[in-house]
């Protein structure tokens, strides 16, 4: 070897501390992987087609022609039209979106090969958690923008519980979402979870703008018609109380259920 060869070896070998090149690994702390997890879910949450369409179009689309046009009986102004689109929204991206997210997950193993990969369990349902957040985020940006362009307005203590009735009622739901994605077939929870989807957002829709049902009566034990009518009281400055004790009873009962159920891999 010649003599600048040698020079050149020396000079680069100065440059970087003995160690700098040998391999290191280790696991990854449980920040970065919830972080790097739930980027992912969001990402992949944003980027389908069915959940765009699910979450943000058609109830932006309920919003304006609701708003707009005299489609149902009964009073259709922004107090109501607005905190029904946005509980539609979170029934779509809390309980269908995730419901059939997870069952084809985990027909063709997308879970079970992430759980190989040394990412613990619950990384993955709270990466799925994440990703709820941030598409209701989305949600309460365009909804809320397009309302306000409507000529809607709220106090703003009426925002700050409507913001909470949304975020429990969102929780209800995707904890609902996983207990049929985490426990059925991936062929049952795709009929299932857009068919109850719709009756859901029917009884939500008729408890709203009927002029006839009761707030308080039996109908607001179902899930979708506590939460719009929760939106509705919210965002007139009146806390809903019973509607937020009836979604968090759905949360408790569905979360449990799930946590004991939820299967990482289906055979069909």
């Amino acid at each position: 070897m010649s003599e600048s060869s040698e020079t050149s070896l020396l000079q680069h070998s100065s440059r970087f501390p003995a160690g700098t090149f040998t391999p290191a690994p280790k696991r990854a702390t449980p920040a970065k992987m919830l972080a790097a997890q739930g980027k992912m879910e969001s990402l992949l949450f944003l980027r389908h087609g069915e959940q765009q369409l699910l979450s943000i179009i058609i109830p932006l689309a309920a919003l304006i022609a609701l708003a707009k046009f005299d489609i149902v009986p009964g009073e259709t102004s922004l107090s109501k039209t607005f905190p029904f689109a946005l509980a539609t929204a979170a029934m779509s991206a809390g309980f269908t979106g995730q419901a059939i997210s997870l069952a084809f997950d985990r027909r063709y193993g997308a879970l079970k090969r992430t759980g190989a990969s040394g990412v613990p369990a619950w990384t993955i349902i709270f990466g799925k958690v994440i990703a709820v957040i941030a598409v209701t985020i989305v949600q309460i940006i365009i909804l809320g923008i397009t309302a306000l362009l409507l000529g809607w307005s709220a106090p703003v203590g009426g925002v700050l519980f409507g913001t909470i009735t949304l975020f429990v009622g969102v929780s209800s739901f995707t904890a609902l979402g996983m207990l049929m994605g985490g426990t059925l077939s991936s062929e049952l929870v795709l009929a299932l979870a857009n068919l109850i989807w719709i009756v859901l957002s029917g009884l939500a829709a008729w408890a709203v703008f009927s002029e006839n049902v009761n707030a308080d009566g039996w109908l607001s034990i179902i899930p979708s018609v506590a939460l719009s009518q929760g939106m509705v009281e919210a965002f007139n400055g009146e806390l809903p109380w019973l509607q937020l004790a009836i979604l968090v009873g759905w949360l408790i009962i569905t979360g449990f259920a799930a946590n004991k159920l939820f299967q990482f891999s289906s055979s069909r």
